[in-house]
């Protein structure tokens, strides 16, 4: 689904015109949407006025901002390095071989999108990753074909 004009204009009307809002209004749009469009990020550069290269380079720098269509389900892995440390690489791997993608693709049918992240802010109880919303921490190899099963009936 892609953004349209009318709910880029309401989620400016909501968050305002001001450079600070910049971060909330691609993340809100991005979240309605699934992404956004270079269309859509040079219809919110000339509604606040601001540089489209500036909007296209904030919303490219953020993980949680989608520039392109994603899978049904999004998985964001922590690669920093206290995750990386906990056994990350191990996860990472079962990660791709279970989806049977690489990080940044999406699967055929369009179900899953393997995304690196930065911290997610649970080093604690790293590695760590979310799905859509969903926080999990203390992952193993051996937990992600469960984990995965919750999002499709039983099937990763």
């Amino acid at each position: 689904m892609e953004t349209n004009l009318t709910q880029i204009h309401e989620v400016i009307e909501h968050h305002g015109t001001n450079r600070e809002a910049l971060v909330e209004i691609l993340r809100d749009l991005s979240q309605q949407a699934g992404y956004l469009t270079p269309e859509a990020l040079e219809t919110v550069a000339a509604q606040l006025n601001l540089p489209a290269g500036e909007v296209h380079s904030v919303a490219s720098f953020y993980s949680m901002i989608n520039t392109r269509p994603c899978g049904e389900h999004v998985i964001r892995f922590c690669e920093d390095a206290p995750c990386h440390v906990a056994g990350g690489r191990a996860v990472w791997q079962a990660l791709e071989q279970t989806l049977g993608i690489k990080f940044g693709e999406t699967t055929p049918d369009n179900q899953w999108t393997l995304l690196p992240t930065s911290c997610l802010g649970l080093c604690a109880v790293g590695p760590v990753m979310m799905i859509d919303n969903d926080v999990y921490g203390n992952l193993t190899p051996e937990k992600i074909p469960e984990i995965l099963a919750r999002y499709t009936g039983g099937d990763a």
